[in-house]
């Protein structure tokens, strides 16, 4: 029977990945994220992996895309500016169709910002931030263990579908510590799962056969291929694999929906304050609701536009500018009105503050 222990965000990331097969890890110290490297150089090689802090980020998440290749399970962490240097090797995993895990603490920017202060910055830097049509799959943790469990689904889906995945915590989750039962490991191994049409198997370096792997647009062989033809199919293809997974990789959690009024659409640490503001609103006999995004890339439209269907109005509040409420915007059609609420001063946003803007819509 699992016992219940005290952990932090970051090293409940570092439990995760170790559970579910990370043998491999390259990347550069930066805060929030520094934890999960300095954790993972001492444990690592205790169960026979290789820990490289390399000279930079680009270079971390190039060592990652080689090591994924050659079969080891890999992964990287990093934050914003971090994160925004391997956007072009993460582009480079996603054309070569490469499982690899990447996780990005969020803090303030742009660019150095506020090292040790949290921000959500960094949402739409997840989905767009390398160039060309490439499918996401981004995760978004709000405790210390969801950020074990997505961890661990991390790999499964980078895995299955061949593609980098992007755990997007921010500076509150990673480093607050929780009290925690860690889950059954077997309920959560990911194992091999079997790759399905839209998606080839991978075929590793040292196997016994020549492999040949470009990011060029390239042909079933990979072959470099200047073929329209087969270059619009390939680009489809990428995209679909994702998409036509959009069900299974969805993760909302619902609360007060069923006759909210005002709902709440948070991800992130700002989803607990969240929550707060919604049992303090329900205590005032306010018909609140919220609708938690774990998922946040391939973005839960579908949800977003059922509990707007019920809702006279959606309020998303985030620590940025308003990266995501344009998202929900799309998504409710027209069937509420949607209000965003920023706070980008590095403080976390309270439930207070969510509470007057809840009273306020």
């Amino acid at each position: 029977m699992p016992e219940p222990r005290l952990m932090q965000g970051n090293e409940a990331c570092v439990q995760g990945a170790l559970q579910a097969g990370l043998r491999f890890f390259a990347g550069y110290p930066i805060t929030p994220s520094t934890e999960i490297a300095e954790m993972l150089a001492e444990r690592l090689p205790r169960v026979g992996g290789r820990f490289i802090q390399m000279e930079d980020e680009i270079a971390s998440m190039a060592a990652v895309v080689g090591a994924s290749l050659a079969g080891m399970r890999a992964m990287t962490a990093t934050s914003g500016p971090g994160f925004s240097l391997k956007q072009e090797n993460l582009g480079y995993a996603a054309v070569t169709e490469t499982p690899c895990v990447v996780v990005n603490v969020q803090r303030v920017g742009p660019s150095t910002g506020m090292p040790t202060s949290p921000a959500q910055g960094d949402v739409m830097q997840a989905r767009w931030g390398t160039h060309g049509d490439h499918p996401v799959v981004v995760f978004c943790p709000c405790s210390v263990l969801e950020t074990y469990t997505l961890t661990v689904r991390a790999f499964a889906v980078a895995d299955e579908l061949r593609v980098p995945v992007v755990l997007l915590s921010d500076e509150v989750v990673g480093h607050m510590r929780e009290r925690v039962v860690l889950p059954d490991p077997g309920i959560l191994d990911p194992g091999q799962q079997p790759c399905g049409g839209e998606v080839p198997p991978l075929v590793r370096f040292g196997e016994g056969r020549r492999v040949m792997v470009t990011g060029l647009y390239h042909d079933d062989a990979g072959f470099w291929t200047e073929n329209p033809e087969v270059a619009d199919k390939f680009i489809r293809r990428l995209c679909a694999k994702v998409e036509k997974r959009r069900r299974e990789l969805t993760l909302v959690e619902r609360w007060y929906l069923e006759d909210a009024d005002v709902v709440l659409v948070a991800y992130g640490s700002v989803a607990r304050s969240a929550l707060r503001a919604v049992r303090m609103a329900r205590e005032m006999g306010k018909r609140a609701g919220l609708l938690r995004l774990a998922t946040l890339w391939p973005f839960p439209r579908e949800e977003v536009e059922s509990v707007a269907a019920g809702a006279s109005v959606m309020i998303v509040p985030e620590m940025n500018l308003g990266q995501l409420v344009g998202e929900v915007e799309r998504a409710a059609g027209g069937r509420c009105r949607v209000v965003g609420y920023s706070r980008v001063d590095s403080q976390l946003i309270r439930p207070d503050e969510l509470l007057d803007v809840l009273e306020g819509v």
